[in-house]
């Protein structure tokens, strides 16, 4: 059984894979290797649902991660994630569309998707691993953010 505090950093790795699956992907479709990038896109769909089974299960488990950081960094790491956030909303329906458009071979409408789709999908990944390393390995809550009752999930 995986421990709920090992989630975080699962989570990491999947979001890792998908910025590394995203970038091959586009590579390939770039040089014109369409059954590559099919392939690769089919993984980094597939690491993203695992991604979202185990974030949901962390959150609807243990809450949000609290960021101890001060001063400066406080308006950075939340511009951050506020980004981050209303971007994951955005490209939830927008995935399964460009999947769907790619399918039935639309591939005018699954370029236009994408054009907005990708580079969404593509940061959401990457500034998800930003905020895990800054929440909870460079600012984790710690000493009077933890005395003020807030708690660190996945400490």
């Amino acid at each position: 059984m995986i421990e709920i505090t090992t989630i975080p950093h699962i989570n990491a790795v999947l979001n890792s894979a998908t910025v590394v699956l995203l970038w091959l992907a586009r590579s390939h479709v770039k040089a014109g290797n369409t059954d590559a990038h099919k392939k690769t896109m089919i993984a980094a769909l597939a690491v993203s649902v695992v991604f979202l089974g185990f974030y949901l299960v962390y959150h609807f488990n243990s809450g949000l991660a609290k960021f101890g950081g001060e001063g400066a960094i406080r308006p950075i790491y939340f511009t951050i994630l506020i980004v981050h956030v209303i971007g994951a909303v955005i490209i939830t329906p927008l995935v399964p569309l460009a999947v769907y458009h790619a399918i039935k071979n639309n591939r005018e409408t699954h370029k236009r998707i994408v054009k907005w789709t990708w580079p969404l999908w593509f940061y959401v990944a990457f500034s998800g691993v930003v905020i895990y390393v800054m929440a909870l390995h460079l600012w984790p809550c710690t000493g009077a953010c933890l005395a003020s009752g807030l708690n660190l999930p996945g400490r």
